[in-house]
């Protein structure tokens, strides 16, 4: 139950962040929305954004393999990571791909398929 609680109140938290991060982008505070962005990245997910943004696909899909994130992590950076799509065409050509990355391991390794997540692999095949 203890364990529970605990991804329950990560995910909690991580919501709260998407959601000011959201709010912040609705405003136009793009650059503030960012850092946050970057931040929740690193602390949460011990993601740096090159790897997202400028690294090859490869390096991505390595770091995805040593991270050992958990199916709930995982979950988490692909909702964060779907949110990212939209703003540039650049971006979600870099973002897309990864997520799709984050899909499939969610599929194979962990054995879990949302159906959020099914259509979210759909909307992505328009930015591929």
């Amino acid at each position: 139950m203890y364990r529970k609680d605990l991804i329950t109140a990560e995910i909690e938290k991580l919501a709260q962040i998407l959601a000011k991060m959201m709010g912040l982008k609705l405003e136009g505070k793009l650059e503030e929305a960012d850092q946050i962005f970057t931040a929740t990245m690193l602390q949460n997910f011990g993601l740096q954004t090159p790897l997202l943004f400028e690294a090859e696909i490869s390096i991505f899909e390595k770091w995805l393999q040593e991270s050992n994130l958990s199916a709930d992590k995982l979950d988490s950076l692909s909702e964060f990571l779907f949110y990212e799509l939209g703003l540039s065409h650049e971006r979600n050509q870099k973002i897309a791909p990864r997520l799709n990355l984050i899909y499939d391991q969610l599929s194979n390794q962990h054995k879990i398929v949302h159906l959020i997540n099914l259509h979210r692999q759909k909307t992505i095949e328009q930015y591929l």
